[in-house]
């Protein structure tokens, strides 16, 4: 990892939790003592069970968070881009991560350590109120999410799979901004590669994807919802 100077000043992520606080005066020295350094692509930089280092807030780039399920294979649980907060799975509760992650390309990253963020959330009343909405929300996700994919067949796994990096990160010249191999998206859809390669030849065949190498663009994004809208 290289440590990389990215000013909270110069910012440009408005969903950033501390960029959404640095007017405040309180977190002025908190911010002279975060971190930031830059992770090459496929770099791992939470091992899972490691013990925790503070928060991770995505400068710029984009990050999968993984955690080890059965036969110890890694499901992929979030994916992550500029703005995002990571590593904050067990933050306060645990003394160790209960999740890994690893940068999708290279990508920046700020820290502040365990003790700056205990006294910011001692401290800064606001940003630990938004940080608890914050997790309630992502509470709500993630229930929400194990309701719908206990529902799903394969084929809905992998549209829903779709539709959420669709969302999540976009499209440019018509294909996801997102470089995912067929295996993390078996990872985050809960099946195996060879039934994702099937299911994605099933879709191109019906004129609902697109691929470009490994990139995929959705040529029909309102069919590939009303085949999910039933487990919405």
């Amino acid at each position: 990892m290289k440590e990389e100077l990215a000013t909270c000043t110069s910012c440009v992520n408005e969903n950033c939790f501390i960029k959404k606080h640095i007017h405040l005066e309180q977190m002025k020295s908190y911010i002279d003592r975060k971190r930031s350094f830059t992770c090459k692509k496929a770099q791992q930089f939470i091992i899972e069970g490691a013990p925790i280092q503070g928060l991770y807030f995505i400068h710029k780039g984009k990050v999968k968070t993984v955690k080890t399920g059965i036969n110890g294979r890694e499901q992929i649980v979030r994916l992550t881009k500029d703005g995002d907060t990571v590593g904050f799975r067990g933050f306060g509760t645990s003394k160790r991560y209960l999740i890994g992650a690893y940068a999708l390309e290279d990508t920046t990253l700020c820290n502040f350590s365990n003790e700056d963020m205990l006294e910011i959330l001692h401290n800064v009343p606001e940003f630990t109120f938004d940080l608890m909405l914050f997790y309630a929300e992502e509470l709500n996700k993630s229930e929400n999410n194990i309701r719908k994919i206990a529902q799903m067949n394969v084929r809905e796994r992998v549209i829903d799979t779709l539709l959420y990096i669709h969302r999540k990160f976009g499209q440019i010249n018509g294909v996801i901004e997102l470089d995912l191999s067929r295996k993390e998206i078996a990872d985050f859809a809960g099946t195996n590669d060879e039934q994702v390669i099937r299911v994605i030849s099933s879709l191109k065949k019906e004129l609902l994807i697109k691929t470009v190498g490994k990139k995929i663009g959705l040529v029909n994004p309102d069919k590939l919802r009303s085949e999910i809208k039933e487990h919405k």
